[in-house]
């Protein structure tokens, strides 16, 4: 059974555990310095394949919050493991000192350990030492000598301690909280995202696709292109590399007839591009909203691969990243690809691959490795890491209609305007049909001006006289004639697929 002296110091160590992340956090940042992210990144490592996918069919979007709350807890018990070894340490000892010298040392070895960051992991320690140091008391402080069995003789003692205990909790939870908060004013404080290098043509690009948007009553509808800071992001953890321009190198490996590394200065001299290309990501909803459209900067991977000409039977390559992701291509559909450094005319900021990412034409989200780190030809097919855990997103994407709450406006004259994306990969959209009668009838929706990029979506829009509740249908039909595909499925394994349905009006 554990007596009050041992719940008092369980307490003061998830303090002093919560305190020491806290601390990490303040000297870190969200980066990969800070000591949550190894844990995280064993816990999606370790995660087994059955778990993930039903996190994600359960819980969609919200999923990666189990993950990180999970690494965040088994953090916060580590290091309160060690801070509860200076406190009882401190009881043996009778010594303040050495109880604040275990849980601040233990916690620097710890830190440093999980992030290979000696002067970081002070982040860490001192607030474990602060914690520990000021909530330890000596035996002199409690009844019979620190006898905790005596403790309810002195209901006073046993009032003070209550009360310095809960005070020092109550400041290591203010400290967390401070730092939470700070952190993020300081985040939000940051420097806007620089030009992109040969961005020059990225400025007409996005004015020609803002003159081909159309003209809709709602506000709140997503343009033509999609601004940085509200572009999806998916990543197979929280933590994003950081990797500057001087360090970042694309290493061409494996079946080659010659290796090649190409750094950072070596690939913006090559011919630059501004393209608009459309993402979707795998695992959305049929109407979710991981979709967006921006202008990116690069180059064509093609002429590197051509470069190191490319051998081994399968005719397939390896993508990595530096966050451990990795995926397998066709390297005839790959060649079709684009090196970016550059969206929306600003540099890649880091969510989105900083220094450089590849975009595959046509193809899910998921085959655009952020972080492009190596290239490697293969001899033999291989699984990537979402076809590991049961997924087959890397082939292309299917079409879709997307007919979001803000798509959906009363006009001043009592029509109601439907307005909305529509996304089909290289064969484009070629029109987008819509039902006001749970699909008996349709009509041609109107669609903003065709681009000459092949790789990105259309704005629709359609209005019509409401008479009641309505059962609203979109469908789009791509470039080849191929209309949207009414069988409905969920996103796993390869995409959802189906129509949109919405109920409109009273």
């Amino acid at each position: 059974m554990i007596n009050v002296s041992e719940r008092r110091e369980t307490l003061l160590a998830a303090a002093a555990g919560a305190a020491a992340i806290a601390g990490s956090y303040l000297v870190a940042g969200w980066t990969p310095s800070f000591v949550v992210r190894p844990i995280d990144q064993t816990v999606v490592n370790l995660t087994l394949r059955p778990i993930v996918t039903a996190t994600i069919e359960t819980l969609g979007e919200a999923g990666h919050l189990i993950h990180i709350a999970l690494a965040l807890a088994i953090a916060v018990g580590l290091f309160g493991t060690v801070a509860f070894a200076g406190l009882r340490l401190a009881v043996r000892t009778d010594r303040r000192a050495v109880g604040a010298a275990i849980a601040g040392g233990g916690s620097w070895l710890l830190a440093a350990g999980l992030t290979g960051v000696s002067t970081g992991a002070l982040g860490a320690a001192l607030p474990a030492a602060a914690v520990v140091g000021i909530g330890w008391l000596p035996s002199s402080a409690t009844p019979s000598g620190g006898d905790a069995g005596a403790v309810r003789d002195a209901p006073a003692v046993v009032d003070a301690v209550r009360r310095q205990t809960l005070g020092v909790v109550a400041g290591a939870l203010g400290f967390v909280a401070a730092t939470v908060v700070g952190r993020r004013a300081l985040a939000s404080a940051d420097d806007p995202l620089p030009n992109a290098p040969r961005s020059e043509g990225a400025a007409a690009r996005l004015r020609e696709l803002d003159s081909a948007s159309l003209t809709v009553e709602s506000d709140g509808l997503q343009e033509m292109v999609t601004p940085i800071g509200e572009f999806y992001n998916v990543d197979i953890a929280e933590f994003d590399p950081e990797v500057t321009t001087e360090e970042w190198s694309l290493t061409f490996t494996g079946e080659t007839g010659s290796e090649r590394t190409v750094d950072f200065d070596e690939l913006i001299e090559r011919p630059a591009e501004n393209r608009a290309v459309t993402l979707r990501c795998v695992g959305e909803d049929l109407n979710g909203r991981r979709i967006g459209n921006a202008v990116w900067t690069g180059t064509p991977i093609r002429p590197l691969l051509e470069s190191v000409d490319p051998q081994g039977d399968c005719n397939c390559a390896m993508l990595r990243g530096e966050d451990g992701y990795y995926v397998q291509f066709p390297v005839d559909i790959l060649a079709e690809g684009f090196l970016a450094w550059g969206m929306n005319g600003k540099e890649l900021p880091t969510s989105h691959g900083h220094p450089v990412r590849v975009l595959i034409p046509g193809h899910w989200g998921e085959t655009n490795v952020k972080w492009l780190s190596e290239i490697e030809l293969l001899n033999v097919e291989d699984d990537g890491y979402w076809e590991e855990r049961g997924w087959e997103g890397t082939g292309e994407v299917t079409t879709v209609a997307k007919l979001w709450d803000e798509g959906i406006t009363e006009l001043g004259d009592g029509r109601i305007e439907l307005a909305g994306h529509a996304y089909a990969g290289t064969p484009g959209v070629e029109r987008v049909e819509v039902s006001t009668d749970g699909g008996d009838s349709w009509a041609d929706a109107e669609l903003s001006d065709a681009l000459p990029d092949a790789d990105v979506w259309r704005q629709w829009r359609h209005a019509f006289e409401p008479a009641g509740e309505h059962e609203v249908v979109v469908r789009a039909v791509d470039g080849e004639g191929t209309r949207q595909t009414s069988e409905a499925s969920g996103p796993v394994p390869s995409g959802a697929s189906g129509w949109v349905r919405r109920t409109v009006g009273e």
